[in-house]
């Protein structure tokens, strides 16, 4: 409840999908503590309320649940050493980030010998989601323990799955967003084709929006299409090639195809190799464009323009 104290959690990794899990916590009445390598995310987190301190291991002396968002393996390892470092007590791990389910046992295992818990809870949602708590937490690992986290976790989501067996939110997470990399090229293939047949981008969200055809996928990332500037990133273009592969090698390990994946390897990595890096992935759009050859001038502000009117809000999921 809104300004109610509740306990204390830490947040390790400070980003686009951590900062919002840090600020949704603050103002749920949480005593977040959190650290980030970059100081200009230690900043945000600060003025948001957040407790910042030196770095992960002090976050583990001060609360008993950290949550990790972090964009590489190298960092996980980092930060369960720092833990283990600490010398506290038993501390639960909530491993939130998108990594192999090889790096994320190495973690548990590391943890669970030094008297620690683990849990593999990956979230399905954007960052723009994550800002205003409309994504939900694929949860594995300890269903105790899990059940006694979920007002935590209602704090910054709009629900939490308990999967089973350890390494099942990883698995659930490697279906949603095989789906998600599918539907942003398939958004921005129709939009191109609408652009390339003479309508408007404005016209094109506004109607795929009102027909049959439409998707979460589309309604989040089109307007950023329309707008045609993806400086405001809810998902980098360079943090995402991290995710393909981490799907792409599953899928290839249990000899599953992935025909409509694969395809959308090549734009994916066009847009990196053409100076979209660091802009969202909705940027693939642009990819197309340039491919297609229509030509737009660039929007001065990723806040301008917007289409002419939002998308209807989708009824929630249970």
């Amino acid at each position: 409840m809104k300004g109610k104290k509740q306990g204390a959690v830490g947040v390790v990794g400070l980003g686009i999908m951590g900062g919002a899990y840090a600020r949704q916590l603050v103002a749920a009445g949480w005593r977040v503590v959190g650290f980030d390598i970059d100081p200009a995310r230690c900043r945000e987190a600060t003025r948001a309320g957040v407790e910042v301190v030196k770095d992960a291991k002090a976050v583990a002396a001060e609360v008993p649940v950290i949550i990790t968002s972090l964009p590489s393996p190298k960092a996980l390892v980092t930060t369960v050493d720092a833990i283990i470092a600490s010398g506290a007590g038993k501390r639960i791990l909530v491993e939130a980030g998108t990594f192999t389910l090889e790096d994320k046992t190495k973690a548990a295992e590391a943890m669970h010998a030094a008297g620690h818990l683990t849990l593999d809870c990956p979230v399905s949602g954007t960052g723009a989601q994550a800002q205003v708590g409309d994504i939900v937490v694929y949860a594995s690992g300890d269903s105790k323990t899990i059940s006694g986290l979920r007002p935590m976790f209602a704090a910054f989501s709009r629900g939490v799955y308990d999967l089973g067996e350890f390494g099942n939110g990883s698995r659930m997470k490697y279906v949603a967003n095989l789906l998600v990399a599918i539907h942003n090229v398939a958004s921005a293939e129709a939009m191109v084709l609408g652009m390339k047949a003479g309508l408007k981008p404005e016209v094109i969200h506004d109607l795929v929006i009102a027909g049959a055809g439409t998707s979460r996928v589309f309604e989040l990332r089109a307007p950023m299409m329309v707008r045609n500037n993806y400086d405001e990133a809810t998902m980098k273009i360079a943090i995402w090639q991290k995710d393909m592969a981490v799907i792409g090698e599953y899928a290839a390990k249990n000899g599953c195809p992935t025909p409509l994946f694969s395809a959308t390897l090549p734009i994916y990595a066009a847009a990196m190799s053409t100076g979209h890096a660091a802009e969202d992935t909705a940027a693939v759009c642009a990819v197309l464009e340039d491919m297609a050859g229509v030509k737009r001038k660039r929007s001065a502000s990723s806040r301008a323009a917007s289409p002419r009117r939002k998308a209807p809000r989708r009824a929630r999921s249970t």
